[in-house]
C-alpha cells in the first residue's frame, strides 16, 4: 500500500533519513572499526552489537528512501467547515454517550494513545470532509460498524512536534 504523505512529511523522513546518512552512519562504522580493533572477534561482543545497531541504521534508511519512492503526496488543506488533516476533531460517539477528542494525522503519525488518528483508519476515512452536526457511520469492517456525530472542528496548524513512527 502506498503511503499518504504531506509535504511536510516527506521533508521530516528526507531530515531523518540525511541524519542517519551523515552523523549516525560514521559514527556506526567507526564503532564496529573500534571493536574490530579489540582483538579476536568470536568472543567479541562489542563487534557484533556494533555491527548490529550499523545494519539497523541501514535497514531504516532503506525502509525511509523506499517510503519517499512509493509514497503519495497529499494536500493538507481543507475548507473551514470540514474535517480535514491535522484538524483536531471533537466527537460524539453514540453507542457509548461519550464524547471524545481526535487529531486527524497521515498514517505514518497516527497515535491513537496520543489522540491521533490516521486518514487511513476507519474513523478517519468516515469523517474526513464531514462537517458539524453531521451524523457518520463507521464501518469497521462487514459484521460491525457505529455512529458518531461531529460536535466541533478545531482547525490546527502541523507544528510538527510528533515524530514519525518506525516499524
Amino acid at each position: 500500500m502506498r503511503e499518504q504523505l504531506t509535504q511536510k512529511d516527506v521533508e521530516r523522513i528526507q531530515a531523518e533519513i540525511d541524519h542517519r546518512k551523515l552523523v549516525v552512519r560514521k559514527e556506526a562504522i567507526e564503532a564496529v572499526k573500534e571493536a574490530r580493533a579489540q582483538g579476536d572477534l568470536s568472543e567479541n561482543f562489542e563487534y557484533y552489537a556494533a555491527k548490529r545497531d550499523k545494519n539497523k541504521n541501514e535497514s531504516r534508511i532503506r525502509y525511509l528512501e523506499r517510503m519517499l519512492k512509493t509514497a503519495t503526496v497529499i494536500s493538507e488543506d481543507s475548507r473551514e467547515d470540514e474535517v480535514g488533516l491535522n484538524n483536531t476533531v471533537e466527537i460524539y460517539l453514540e453507542e457509548d454517550q461519550e464524547v471524545e477528542t481526535y487529531r486527524l494525522v497521515t498514517s505514518i503519525r497516527g497515535n491513537s494513545l496520543k489522540g491521533m488518528i490516521s486518514i487511513e483508519s476507519p474513523l478517519g476515512k468516515a469523517i474526513r470532509g464531514r462537517k458539524v452536526g453531521d451524523r457518520v457511520c463507521v464501518k469497521v469492517n462487514d459484521s460491525y460498524s457505529y455512529y458518531v456525530v461531529i460536535r466541533r472542528i478545531i482547525k490546527t496548524e502541523d507544528d510538527g512536534s510528533d515524530t514519525i513512527r518506525s516499524f
